[in-house]
């Protein structure tokens, strides 16, 4: 008994196909249709390749890259004159001298009371340089004994510690009479039996000291890393905003209190100093809410929040 393939029936004139005729014919369509299922698959799969690669996995983000300034700040806006003198005005309680320099360049400004304040302790950063100076020169060394301690432990308790001991140290082995020409060489007029400084000569000091005027690589590193996480955060570091690298060194004595911070942002940093005095003679919580205000103030203008494209 044969068996027929199943399927519609040819024509009466059709030619029927010979049984050596057959396989060779399904065997050629079945290899036809494997090639075309093939060339199907790999063009599915490349498709799917680049859904994957172009597309995040499932759960996961792309992280937003951050938006940069195409260039760093060069000098505070306009605006914030305004802004200043609007927290000046609403704090005439006190005497407030603001000074803001741009180390790299000629920018200068000065808001509120431009006339010298007693420096207390932010003449400490002059103090140190002045010595640093001198171990440059060959006139001073770091291991030098000063009291229980060498040189190089009284630098660091006196800028980071704000120890008044070890200034006093550091003063005598300086000398006044150096330590008074010191500062004229560098463009400040300063007594240390008055301790008076200006803001602006304040923020002249740290301006010169970060742009590496005053003392060399490795001292300017020095001096600066003691103005970091000092013995009191709570002034113009408080007030900084998030990402902003503070170096600073505060000071306060009866009713003067007052810090002088370097500010870096993306590239650009800035000297600032705010210095403010309570007539009455004794510090309130009012001193240091302005000075943080400020700071706040002059960050929002000089470091502007900057948002990626979307």
């Amino acid at each position: 008994m044969s068996v027929h393939p199943a399927g519609p029936q040819p024509g009466a004139d059709a030619k029927q196909p010979g049984p050596e005729q057959l396989p060779g014919r399904r065997q050629a369509a079945r290899g036809l249709m494997l090639l075309v299922v093939a060339v199907v698959l790999v063009i599915v799969g490349t498709v799917t390749l680049a859904v994957v690669r172009s597309e995040p996995r499932t759960g996961s983000s792309v992280p937003a890259q951050p938006a940069v300034p195409a260039s760093p700040v060069a000098a505070a806006p306009a605006s914030l004159q305004a802004s200043v003198e609007t927290i000046l005005s609403e704090a005439d309680e006190y005497r407030i001298g603001l000074a803001l320099a741009d180390v790299n360049g000629e920018a200068e400004r000065t808001f509120g009371d431009d006339e010298t304040f007693t420096a207390a302790s932010t003449a400490k950063v002059l103090t140190a340089a002045a010595y640093y100076h001198l171990v440059e020169n060959g006139e001073a060394s770091l291991d030098e004994p000063l009291g229980d301690y060498d040189a190089a432990f009284q630098l660091k308790a006196m800028v980071n510690d704000s120890n008044n001991d070890s200034w006093l140290l550091l003063m005598d082995a300086i000398g006044y009479p150096r330590l008074i020409d010191y500062a004229k060489s560098i463009g400040v007029t300063y007594d240390p039996e008055q301790n008076l400084l200006t803001a602006a000569d304040m923020a002249l000091v740290l301006k010169k000291l970060y742009a590496g005027e005053l003392l060399n690589q490795d001292n300017t590193e020095q001096l600066l890393s003691y103005m970091q996480d000092t013995n009191n955060e709570d002034l113009i570091p408080a007030g900084s905003k998030a990402g902003v690298e503070v170096h600073h060194k505060y000071g306060e004595l009866s009713g003067e209190l007052h810090d002088a911070a370097l500010l870096t942002y993306r590239g650009s940093t800035f000297a600032l100093v705010i210095y403010t005095e309570n007539p009455d003679g004794v510090q309130d919580d009012g001193q240091a809410d302005v000075i943080r205000e400020l700071t706040r103030a002059v960050e929002d203008s000089l470091f502007p929040a900057v948002t990626a494209p979307k």
